[in-house]
């Protein structure tokens, strides 16, 4: 099947940073998954609520909780019916698209629910379709089986991705290294794919890059590290870390490589989920995860010093984290049509 180009429309997903007409985000709606779902829902309701004070907030919520779901979540944030099966707007959200002429657009990617760990996901591997659908706006279809947690983009041409994850064989067995690249770059308008190894120990997302790096702007990006070598996280953070050191971009420029030290792993017996990069830019705000840590004001400190013209609000999210994701995950930007 020949598919359509949104290149050829001058369609590219730019990067988190630039202005947002809304953020999508969906219910908990798979209540099995966690210890104490109304901590969660409390949870998912504090993120929305903070996002929902710079943005417009979108919510996805299961026709069967919408009544539920109005008692946490604050009047500002509007509540959309859909059928899902979980609560992962990034990975099962389309990507979104703009081009150069006030168009938006998105593609979408099939969805294993992260290679078939979890079941159903039949609703959810609609999402993105259906959320294109409510905006009247073009869907780009692939058959590659991906996330959006799975990828950073500069808006430029560049995207950066995950061995342990974009080439895992529960994803896309059939496909090689090229054709995947290839895939990427046709589905988000770019040009060049930077290959980073990932984390192979992390079992929920096989190492998704929004819990690793993420982009800061055109040309510069930040990564996460561990100062203590007796961690097993550190030989990870230094291989990622390592492997992005003079890469050039879409445009030939070198990266620059910014650090933020990562959560504290060292007492999990679960996939939870302890990044900080795992963040969402909002209009001229960022929100960053907190995990009742000492670390948590380290995170804040340093995305002060990044981002100097944002307002730094952090919302403590462990009762998020524990089923395997953050801010990032749980989040998905919709950009203004420019």
């Amino acid at each position: 099947m020949i598919q359509k180009d949104p290149r050829e429309y001058g369609f590219f997903m730019p990067g988190e940073w630039s202005d947002h007409e809304a953020c999508w985000m969906a219910w908990p709606a798979r209540v099995d998954l966690w210890p104490d779902v109304d901590a969660t829902k409390k949870a998912y309701a504090d993120v929305a609520n903070a996002i929902a004070e710079f943005e417009a907030l979108k919510l996805i919520v299961k026709p069967s909780m919408m009544q539920d779901a109005k008692k946490y979540v604050s009047e500002k944030v509007q509540l959309i019916e859909m059928e899902i099966d979980d609560s992962w707007a990034r990975d099962s959200g389309p990507n979104f698209l703009v081009n150069g002429s006030g168009s938006i657009a998105g593609s979408t990617w099939e969805f294993n629910a992260w290679g078939n760990k979890f079941e159903p996901y039949d609703q959810d591997a609609l999402m993105g379709s259906r959320i294109l659908s409510l905006m009247n706006a073009e869907e780009f279809k692939s058959e590659m089986i991906a996330e959006g947690g799975g990828i950073t983009v500069d808006g430029e041409g560049t995207v950066i991705t995950t061995e342990s994850c974009f080439l895992n064989k529960n994803r896309n067995p059939s496909m090689g290294k090229k054709e995947i690249e290839e895939e990427l770059c046709r589905t988000l308008g770019a040009k060049k794919v930077v290959w980073i190894p990932g984390d192979v120990n992390e079992t929920g997302t096989d190492g998704h890059i929004d819990g690793i790096a993420a982009f800061i702007e055109p040309g510069r990006i930040l990564v996460e590290i561990n100062s203590d070598k007796s961690d097993p996280h550190y030989q990870v953070c230094m291989d990622n870390f390592n492997a992005l050191k003079n890469v050039k971009d879409a445009r030939g420029r070198k990266l620059e490589i910014e650090t933020i030290h990562e959560g504290d792993y060292s007492e999990l017996v679960f996939d939870e989920c302890r990044s900080y990069i795992n963040s969402y830019l909002a209009n001229g705000a960022v929100i960053v995860p907190g995990y009742n840590h000492e670390r948590d004001e380290w995170a804040v400190e340093t995305y002060k010093e990044i981002y100097p013209e944002r307002s730094v609000v952090q919302v403590q999210i462990s009762d998020i984290a524990i089923g395997g994701g953050g801010i990032h995950c749980i989040t998905q930007q919709e950009p203004k049509a420019n």
